[in-house]
């Protein structure tokens, strides 16, 4: 499978002294699989946490879907990812405005299925996510710090070009089907839960940044004080402003970019703590023209959409 994407903001793959000084495939794959572990749990399949105690294989030997395909303890990943253009670096992370090709080589027989879901994460990416690191940066409108290193977005890219899609004799159904096969590992998602298309929810076309010293739209949707030097500290200790806003243990789970096309905003909710209408309450009350019923878009309408 070969896809090419165009860099739309400078992209980070990690590096060491906070540095890109190359495109580091690891990175790139990382990137990849947390999104393909997204996708697989939105359509009721089981993906374990390659980071945790209940990472794969399981004591009987067995693998989740998602370890399938990227690889776990015993088990090599089934394909190698290998760059065709070498990119370009400038102010230590890969340059925008350039086109990344990638060719996904397979080691070992890859399922057409497998081939299908890698396709729909990149689309998933394109339209609706970001990928490599640092997409937790919040944009700024002040013109003294919109350039500073820690306010620049990172990771937007729009796929340029793909080969025929390999899902063509595959529709979602089908796809669901596979992924929650009971030949797969299952489980039970914990802590992690969240990291599912089922929780995601996407506006493209707007961003949440700083307005002055006193008004950040970026704090007000996600619970915390506003003003400057108050943006770490929640407006109350309720459980949405909590999950929003996050803690030093836990990353927000609210992601705004301000370029290009004017922006793109992204979260995941939490059931039972905050759900998608009370984002669509925070969103209007940010964006005074903002209509959710045309604008923004759940998990579940996406998967229909990767999967066309």
């Amino acid at each position: 499978m070969n896809i090419t994407l165009k860099i739309l903001t400078p992209l980070w793959t990690g590096g060491v002294d906070q540095t890109c000084d190359r495109l580091h495939e690891t990175g790139l794959i990382g990137s990849l699989r947390w999104w393909y572990e997204a996708l697989v749990r939105g359509l009721g399949g089981y993906a374990c946490d390659p980071t945790g105690e209940d990472r794969c294989p399981d004591k009987d030997g067995n693998r989740c879907v998602v370890c399938e395909l990227f690889g776990c303890t015993g088990w090599a990943r089934k394909f190698r990812l290998k760059l065709l253009t070498a990119p370009k670096i400038k102010d230590r992370a890969i340059a925008a405005g350039q086109s990344l090709e990638i060719e996904f080589i397979p080691l070992r027989s890859i399922d057409p299925e497998e081939w299908c879901l890698l396709n729909a994460t990149f689309r998933l990416i394109s339209e609706y996510g970001a990928i490599g690191g640092k997409t937790i940066f919040k944009p700024s409108d002040e013109k003294n710090r919109q350039n500073e290193f820690h306010h620049l977005d990172f990771g937007l890219a729009k796929i340029e070009f793909s080969e025929e899609s390999p899902c063509h004799n595959l529709n979602l159904d089908k796809i669901r089907g596979y992924v929650t096969d009971r030949k797969w590992r299952s489980g039970s998602h914990k802590d992690y839960s969240w990291a599912s298309l089922q929780h995601f929810w996407c506006v493209n076309g707007r961003y949440l940044a700083r307005k002055d010293d006193q008004t950040s739209t970026f704090n007000q949707v996600l619970g915390r004080k506003q003003p400057k030097r108050q943006g770490q500290y929640l407006e109350d200790q309720g459980e949405s402003s909590r999950w929003l806003a996050g803690s030093q243990q836990e990353s927000k789970k609210v992601f705004s970019f301000k370029s290009p096309d004017k922006g793109r905003t992204f979260g995941f909710v939490k059931l039972g703590t905050v759900d998608f209408d009370e984002i669509k309450k925070r969103l209007k009350q940010v964006w005074s023209d903002f209509d959710p019923e045309k604008e923004f878009m759940t998990g579940v309408q996406i998967l229909k959409d990767i999967f066309k």
